[in-house]
């Protein structure tokens, strides 16, 4: 594997900032993007509303979810808003795509494959994650793949890269080495999840380590896509393109700031333990410390403490 010569560049929250455009005036729901969600199953179908989730909180005005009854209908129970469609139905217009969390490659039906095969061949940009990671290597789309590190190794492996143990990727080096190479293998990003997440396209290597050890838990890659195709969404929908790495790494800032605010690590101390669901509910909160430069941002609980603490 051929050292990657470029450095790792860290990540600000300058350059997340340039990518929040408040909506104007003359915005409305499509004109903020719209983001389109092929994820979860009957197995697994709480990927589905961690994701909507995130894609809502991270600012999309137009939020639609293709898939399962059963999935579907927790979606409509946590985000009624949300524009649902059953698989197999008309083309959907989208100014991104999120596929494959909460899915399991083994278990997907043809006509499964088929659909992401398409989305994956078409034009819109589509982030790839977890059960739909198997598809990249035949990919013409414009791509963010979203491993973690088991499915990174996987991902090599698919793209007849060399074999990589999950140990060695401890080592910085050789961690921006394959990201990077990974890249270039597929013409795409990818994004590599960890204590310092990596994103890196054919130009180079971005760092976000905006995070919290408590983020190491289920649901929050979820969560990161939903997000992060809310980002790509709205950056088409204004008239980018931004290079998908860097909409990518501006995700996984705020991400990774709303897993500190949900974790009461933002404000200092140890923190406590959270879901992804409060990782998600801290997105605009995150949003607003990044855009705003709020000196101090409460969560929800926090606030609740406050008030009960004045009351008589």
């Amino acid at each position: 594997m051929p050292f990657f010569a470029g450095s790792v560049r860290p990540w600000s929250d300058d350059r997340t900032r340039a990518l929040l455009p408040a909506p104007s005036a003359d915005s409305d729901k499509r004109s903020r993007g719209v983001v389109a969600l092929r994820t979860g199953s009957d197995a697994y179908p709480g990927a589905a509303v961690l994701g909507v989730e995130g894609a809502w909180r991270a600012g999309s005005g137009y939020v639609r979810y293709v898939g399962s009854r059963r999935a579907a209908d927790l979606v409509l129970a946590r985000r009624p808003e949300t524009v649902t469609t059953e698989p197999g139905s008309p083309a959907v217009r989208a100014e991104a795509w999120v596929i494959g969390s909460g899915t399991d490659a083994a278990t997907r039906t043809e006509p499964e494959t088929a659909a992401l095969r398409a989305l994956l061949a078409g034009a819109d940009p589509v982030v790839v994650d977890a059960g739909a990671l198997d598809l990249l290597p035949a990919a013409h789309a414009p791509v963010i793949a979203t491993p973690h590190v088991g499915e990174f190794v996987r991902l090599r492996a698919a793209l007849g890269l060399s074999t990589l143990a999950a140990d060695a990727l401890q080592d910085p080096a050789a961690r921006a080495n394959a990201v990077h190479e990974t890249a270039e293998a597929f013409g795409g990003a990818v994004l590599l999840k960890g204590a310092t997440t990596l994103i890196a396209d054919t130009s180079g290597v971005f760092a976000v380590d905006t995070g919290t050890p408590w983020l190491a838990t289920a649901g929050t890659g979820d969560v990161l896509a939903g997000a992060i195709g809310a980002l790509v969404a709205a950056d088409r929908a204004a008239g980018g393109p931004t290079a998908l790495a860097e909409v990518a790494a501006a995700a996984a800032w705020l991400h990774g700031l709303a897993g500190r605010i949900a974790s009461g690590t933002a404000a200092g101390g140890l923190g406590r333990p959270i879901v992804a669901l409060q990782v998600a509910e801290a997105l605009p909160a995150a949003i607003a410390l990044v855009r705003d430069g709020d000196e101090r941002v409460r969560t929800d609980d926090e606030h609740d403490e406050e008030t009960q603490e004045d009351r008589p």
